[in-house]
């Protein structure tokens, strides 16, 4: 049987534009630290690093 694997819901945000674009999930206890990503910006038009916010 698979053990329940606590993940938290995480916003990512754009460095460039300040734009929360992605909502996306996280192990906390496996991951502490805040992720970076790239990923596609609609209001820049290119593919920029998306940050973790609180």
């Amino acid at each position: 049987m698979a053990k329940n694997i606590k993940r938290d819901k995480v916003r990512l945000q754009c460095t460039v534009c300040k734009e929360i674009n992605y909502d996306t999930t996280k192990n906390k206890q496996k991951n502490p630290e805040r992720i970076v990503l790239n990923k596609f910006c609609p209001k820049c038009a290119k593919k920029t690093e998306h940050k973790e916010t609180k």
